[in-house]
């Protein structure tokens, strides 16, 4: 079952009849290998590892069933390989965003969560942090002692709050992308959204939606006021805040397309949609303006 009508676009298409990769009962090397792979692929979010990266002391325990999938989630979590890609050189809110989208499959549901983890990363240190992903309850009931963590994120279900879903969207960003090769870089990529508890607005990876989606400016120039007269309002002195994606610089060559937001009277608001429309640009919101 499709997770979307628009999974082709949003990238999502290769999870939609996948089913969840568990070492079973009587299983072989061949199986154990698979496991390996996929807890690889599921926990360094798909970043490449070399052959001297691998952690052979875990996949040896692993293949002998001294340890559970679940144990070798813990040890690839823990590693120093995955604390040279994750931890060092990122932001401690992009840490957390990445623990639960690599552990739990999802991304945090409030600003609590990332609390939580903050305060005890700074009491009981980085090991207990991820222990507590790992050795919580929505784990166990997701995933147990022998299933890879998986991208639970785009699926309904019991327990899991609606807005997951589209903040999911923030975190994953194709098939074939890497944690590590995404344009926002070490950004965190939720942390507007949970502070105002607002919802994030599904932008689809690259190659998906033409590639365009509004992005806010990162060095915060958008307006979220009309104040001081920049605004001729008319007599009701109603304005809207207009979110612009993709729209197309009219200057030769016609090859940079860029997003802006800006502020509109409302006497003027048809008359801007139309240019917006002439420009190739689509509207991504309108929201009342503060005056």
């Amino acid at each position: 079952m499709a997770i979307t009508t628009a999974a082709s676009r949003l990238g999502t298409s290769a999870f939609s009849e996948a089913s969840p990769v568990e070492l079973r009962p009587n299983w072989t090397k061949e199986d154990a290998q698979g496991i390996i792979r996929a807890v690889y692929r599921q926990v360094l979010g798909n970043d490449y590892i070399m052959k001297s990266e691998r952690l052979n002391s875990a996949e040896s325990l692993l293949c002998n069933g001294v340890i559970t999938v679940r144990e070798f989630v813990r040890a690839v979590a823990k590693s120093e390989l995955y604390k040279s890609k994750f931890f060092y050189n990122n932001f401690q809110t992009r840490v957390i965003e990445l623990n639960y989208k690599h552990l739990l499959g999802r991304a945090p549901y409030d600003e609590s969560e990332v609390i939580y983890h903050l305060d005890l990363y700074e009491n009981k240190g980085y090991e207990a942090d991820i222990d507590s992903y790992i050795d919580s309850v929505e784990y166990q009931e997701n995933f147990g002692d022998n299933i890879v963590p998986y991208y639970r994120g785009f699926a309904t279900q019991t327990g899991q709050k609606t807005v997951g879903f589209t903040r999911m969207f923030r975190l994953y960003r194709g098939y074939a992308n890497s944690d590590r090769a995404q344009i926002e870089k070490n950004s965190p990529r939720l942390a507007v959204e949970l502070a105002q508890n607002a919802s994030s607005a599904v932008v689809g990876p690259s190659g998906g939606s033409e590639g365009w989606a509004y992005r806010p400016s990162k060095i915060g120039t958008t307006p979220n006021k009309a104040l001081g007269g920049t605004v001729p309002f008319g007599t009701d002195r109603k304005a809207y805040r207009v979110e612009i994606a993709g729209i197309v610089n009219p200057r030769y060559p016609r090859v940079r397309r860029s997003n802006k937001a800006i502020i509109v009277p409302y006497e003027e608001l048809n008359n801007t949609l139309q240019q917006i429309n002439k420009l190739g640009g689509k509207v991504a919101s309108i929201t009342p303006a503060s005056l």
